[in-house]
């Protein structure tokens, strides 16, 4: 079958490959894929930021398609059934935070970057019904993590003042539109006009411009300050997001693009009781909780761009520039 391997010796250090399937085992599905979507970690495997990096492995998190064989302990109900995967592997039992196995499918496990996929049956779902294929392979890994910031972590209800930092990345999109559905006043920032304008489209009200410096006065004025916060930048900005929490905020943070703060204004921690919370990915409880949300308020991925696979590299690129609005597809058939 054809795939999209990691190769770093490689120009693109992705090639598209011919590989060999497995013998399915007697837990797996055999999946044919029709679409996959991109998420930062794929970009970042390929520029070699990703830990335990090997040549060979199939890259892709997400993806979706039409069950076309299933194993010998498998229900045959899954048969030619539509489907999308779970990509969160091994999480374990606990809810509060993923076991020491916890791993990510698409490194070092094969991904869904490839016309076919044998997986475990416990990682696949059924496709929501308003979905298309290729809109529930935007779904899985950005969905959960939006999913868990916002509701086990930051417990958003109705009314909430949410602003979602980075808006047009996966994640920011899902949380934007899950926290709407929620009821909650949503706010967003983005350096790029046309997606704070995208955002007040879907409902949003109000965006602000992170390369204006003063953007916290704006928020300030027009909000009155924050009592969820969801980033993935951290960095620097963090001392930024505490100016405009309110007292008892949270502050849900998945990741760290412009790496560790230089320094933690603690003092403004401690005196307005704002809670720091860290998050990733989400565990088995928080993916069918998030699906059927997704099915009940019918929500749609914006997506950005579709890609054939031939010209996955060209994929990869967009997310490099970080132009995207949405999320980027690679269509498979």
């Amino acid at each position: 079958m054809k795939a999209i391997i990691l190769d770093r010796n490689h120009v693109d250090n992705i090639q598209l490959s011919e590989v060999s399937l497995p013998p399915l085992k007697p837990e797996e599905v055999r999946i044919a894929i029709h679409a996959a979507s991109l998420n930062h970690r794929d970009e970042w495997c390929r520029q070699g930021k990703y830990p335990n990096l090997k040549d060979g492995v199939i890259l892709g998190s997400d993806g979706s398609g039409i069950v076309e064989e299933v194993g010998s302990e498998v229900d045959d109900s899954w048969q030619d059934k539509e489907v999308l995967v779970n990509p969160a592997l091994d999480w374990g039992e606990d809810q509060k935070a993923q076991s020491k196995n916890f791993r990510i499918l698409g490194m070092p496990d094969h991904g869904t970057i490839a016309e076919y996929l044998h997986i475990p049956v416990d990682r696949i779902y059924s496709k929501p019904t308003h979905l298309s294929l290729a809109q529930a392979a935007a779904l899985p890994l950005a969905g959960l993590t939006a999913y868990r910031a916002l509701f086990y972590h930051a417990k958003v209800k109705k009314g909430d003042k949410v602003l979602i930092t980075g808006f047009g990345g996966g994640v920011a999109q899902f949380a934007a539109q899950f926290a709407l559905a929620a009821q909650a006043d949503v706010y967003v920032s983005s350096g790029d006009p046309a997606k704070l304008y995208k955002a007040k489209e879907i409902g949003a009200k109000g965006g602000f411009n992170y390369n204006d410096p003063n953007w916290t006065r704006e928020a300030l004025g027009l909000a009155g300050g924050f009592d969820i916060i969801i980033d993935s930048a951290m960095g620097d900005t963090l001392d930024h997001l505490l100016s405009v929490a309110v007292p008892g905020g949270k502050i849900v943070f998945f990741g760290a693009t412009l790496g560790n703060p230089t320094g933690l204004n603690v003092r403004k921690v401690f005196w307005s009781q704002v809670s720091l919370q860290g998050t990733t990915m989400g565990s088995d409880q928080d993916f069918e909780e998030m699906l059927d949300f997704t099915s009940r308020h019918q929500i749609t991925p914006i997506i950005d761009a579709e890609f054939p696979l031939q010209e996955a590299a060209k994929a990869f690129e967009r997310m490099k520039e970080g132009k995207q609005m949405g999320k980027i597809l690679i269509k498979i058939r």
